[in-house]
This record gives structure tokens, sequence and C-alpha cells, in this order.
């Protein structure tokens, strides 16, 4: 929406966003070049839509994360965008009208956020999505070695105007949008000053329309050190933040240079910003170096005691342009210069630990953690932390209150009964779940029920992703069958 903003007013567009929609042969015919945009795990997507597009004679253009760290030819599109759009996507406009575009376009520089125009919101089928996104920073002042964010857009954090985001949730505002909002970071919190006076800003602007927008985002763990951010943030109608916790073992932070991450506790950490009404969705890794074999009981251990209901977990990828892989490349470990699909059983380095039980692990790790006893005892302990102190509630959560009981939350609710209460093999977990939740937690309810539905998605996503570990394994060890073949009778 950011770059249609960006190009001219003149030219007629058309947005079809796949994660939400098919691209249609008709969208196609219509026009007369494609731009996408995509990060590595939609590699393979990407390039069977430039094959698409190279079958009807249609002009393309690629850009994106994935532009920034894969040579340009392997995109095979008649046009590549390196960089950020802000500073070059008027002069590829004009090329591409005059018919004299060139195959590649560099970004000079990162531009600053400030000439980041509105997003084009009239592109897109705001119905279809239960979040908006407002992007706000790029870049993050931290160094870790598997990290990409730094090596495309600097460890230098820039951010928009507070008056930019607001004009952006006026915008959203304006077109009836009342949900969720992602202020989209790479790290919010990499210019504390500025996420303190956004938040300010933020706590004006819905006390003024008396809205009952709530917000998430990205942050570091560091955000535990601040209480007067942590406050603002709450009062602003933050509601959960994504950490990137990693791992449990010290050895593997300081290996992976994740050092803002051992100067503290984890497990306090945590614990001290759900204290203010925010979940912590976690994410962790398995496949560094310095994993040993208890890792994957210890990582269970962790995310239990941490009461991280929604823990992200997944294999360690090496993704191309970053310290990580120029590292295991040197030493000869890297097996495929792809990446960016941490949650299947293919690894694109050889890690030190053997592969096979790395695989095996990681599957135990999601077993464990999704099923739904483990699942609903850490909702339970999150819970329980945010109504630690005397009134305390989720930010937003009184207004969330008052609106949760609209037709579609109840439709969700009904559905919910129905799936998990009826019919789900872990029935009776649900039911149990939800009495002690009526009893014990009942000014949580809309946050408890909401968390109750996610986790039904992770558990049978984990059911889907550990049938497709298990038959990858098995064709695995069929392969190895060796075959002994009779030859002249």
């Amino acid at each position: 929406m950011t770059v249609a903003a960006l190009l001219p007013r003149s030219w007629k567009k058309r947005l079809v966003d796949t994660n939400v929609e098919g691209l249609r042969d008709r969208d196609l015919a219509w026009a007369d070049v494609v731009l996408l945009s995509g990060m590595h795990i939609q590699g393979d997507s990407l390039l069977a839509i430039v094959e698409r597009c190279r079958a009807r004679g249609l002009r393309t253009v690629v850009g994106g994360p994935i532009a920034s760290s894969v040579p340009a030819a392997e995109l095979k599109a008649d046009h590549v965008v390196i960089g950020e759009a802000e500073s070059l996507i008027a002069g590829l406009a004009l090329d591409l009208e005059r018919g004299t575009a060139r195959p590649v376009y560099q970004a000079s520089e990162r531009p600053e956020m400030t000439t980041s125009p509105l997003p084009d919101l009239s592109l897109i089928k705001m119905n279809r999505y239960s979040t908006m996104a407002v992007q706000y920073s790029r870049g993050c002042p931290f160094n870790c070695e598997f990290c990409d964010i730094i090596e495309i857009y600097g460890r230098r954090p820039r951010t928009k105007a507070v008056a930019q985001v607001l004009a952006e949730l006026d915008q959203l505002r304006a077109a009836g949008w009342r949900e969720a909002v992602f202020i989209v970071d790479d790290n919010f919190i990499g210019n504390k000053a500025r996420a303190k006076e956004l938040c300010k800003a933020l706590a004006d602007w819905r006390n003024r329309y008396k809205t009952s927008f709530d917000f998430n985002t990205e942050a570091s763990l560091n955000l535990a050190d601040d209480p007067e951010l942590m406050q603002l943030m709450k009062d602003a109608g933050f509601n959960s933040v994504f950490l990137g916790i990693e791992t449990p073992d010290e050895t593997g932070l300081i290996a992976s240079n994740k050092l803002q991450n051992t100067r503290r506790s984890l497990l306090d950490s945590v614990a001290t910003i759900q204290s203010y009404g925010m979940q912590v969705m976690g994410g962790f890794i398995l496949g560094f170096d310095t994993d040993r074999e208890d890792i994957f009981d210890r990582m269970v251990e962790f995310i239990q005691k941490s009461g991280i209901p929604i823990a992200m977990v997944g294999l360690l990828q090496a993704m191309p342009g970053t310290q990580l892989f120029r590292r295991l490349r040197g030493e000869g470990r890297i097996v495929d210069a792809g990446g960016g699909d941490n949650t299947g059983e293919r690894l694109n380095f050889l890690p030190h630990m053997d592969a096979a039980k790395l695989v095996e692990g990681y599957r135990s790790v999601l077993k464990q953690i999704y099923s739904s006893a483990a699942y609903y005892e850490r909702v339970k302990l999150y819970l329980s932390r945010i109504q630690a102190k005397s009134g305390r509630q989720p930010a937003g959560e009184r207004q969330s209150r008052q609106q949760w009981l609209t037709r579609s939350n109840a439709r969700a609710f009904v559905t919910s009964i129905v799936r998990q209460g009826v019919f789900g093999r872990q029935r009776w977990s649900y039911w149990k779940f939800l009495l002690t939740v009526t009893t014990r937690y009942r000014h949580c309810f809309g946050t408890a029920m909401t968390l109750a539905v996610m986790g039904y998605h992770f558990q049978v996503m984990t059911q889907k992703m550990s049938k497709a570990l298990e038959a990858a394994a098995r064709a695995a060890e069929i392969e190895e069958i060796p075959v002994r073949v009779t030859i002249g009778g």
C-alpha cells in the first residue's frame, strides 16, 4: 500500500494480497506491469507468479526483503529493486513509462521514514483482515548474528513522526476500522525516547475519540528495564508484544551475539512485562551450535514457567546476507543458499547436533507445549499475572469487554464451543479451562477466549506439522534402505 502511494497518481492500480485471495488470470490480463514484493519464506510462490507473468509476456518488477539478499538473476524478473522504495520509485516509474527501465535498481541510501506517504487503503479488502498494520520504524540497534533486519534496514532506528502515525490511524478510523492495529517495527523500543513520545500521543488519540483500538508490536527484552515505558504502552492501549527470547541457554545467546538477553533474568523480565497487562508472544530458536541434547526439555520447561501462551518455536535458518550465513559458508556448512522457512524440517546448514535428533526434538517441543493441558496452564498463569495487582487488567480490557459480544465474536465463541468443547479430542481440558476462567478470571473473559481460539489454531497446525515431519522422516529412512539387484538371474 505504501509503494502504491509512491507511484504516479495517474496510474490505475490493483493490489492482490495472496495471503487472503488468489491471483486471477483476469488480474494479469488487466495489467501492463506487475510489481511483486515478498520475503524469503514466500520465495517459491513469488517465483511462480513471475513465471505466470513471463508466460503472458507481462513485465515484472520484484522488490521487498527477498530482493535485498538474493542475487537478482535468481528472481527471474525483468526488473529488480534492491533496498527501500522511497528514494527510487519515482525514477523507476518514469523509466517504466518510457520503456527504458533498467534490470536492477539499487537504493543509494536508507531513507528517513518522514518521506514515507500515507498507505493507499483503498486498494485492499479490509474485511478480510483481523488486524491492520501501521509501520512506525525500520532498523534495530542490536547485532544478533542470525538476523537479516540489521543487514537490510541498518542498526540506526528510523521512525515516522508522531503526526504521520496519527494520520494513518485517522485514515483507518475513517475507513471504519475498529479492530486491532499492529505497529510494525523491527524493534518498537529501538529508540526509547521516540517510543515514549508516540505512546503519549496514542493515549491522547484514544481518549479523544473514545476508541477501542488496541495495539500490538515487536520489541526487545530490555523493555522490562523501563517501568515508565511499560506504563506508557499500557496507557496507549498496547495489549501484546512479540519478544525474541530465542533460547533459555545463555551460552547460545552469547554465541549468537544476542547479548541484550543475557543482562537480565529472562523469566523475571517476561513476568514484569505481563504485569503491565501486555501479553508476551515469544520467539524461540532450536539449532544453535551450542545446543546440547537437554535443550528440548529446557525449552519446554522455560516456556511453561514463562506463562507465554503463544510460543513460536522454529529451527534456526541461516538467512542469506546475515553474519550467520557468512560464518557458516566460511566453515563449509551451508547446504542451501535459500532460507526463511523455520517451521519445516529442512535445515539449510549442517548443525553441530545430529540433524535427525534436532528435528525430532523440535517436533517433541511443539507437541508438548501445544497439548491442551500445557497450553491452558500457560494461559492461566498469564491471566493470574495481569490480575496480580488490584484492578489490573489487560490494556483495553474494559473497552474490549464492552465490545466483545459483537456478532462476529459471538459467532467465534459458538464455533469455539462446538469445535473445542463438543468435537475436540481434548474437550475436557477445554471445559475445565472455561470453568476456571468464569470463576477466577471473569474480568479477562474476552482475552481468555481469544487465547483459547488461538490455542486451537496452534494445536491444529502442530498436528499437521508433526505429521509432515514424521512423513519426511519415514521417507528419509526408506531412501537409506540398501537395495540389492541381481543381474542375469
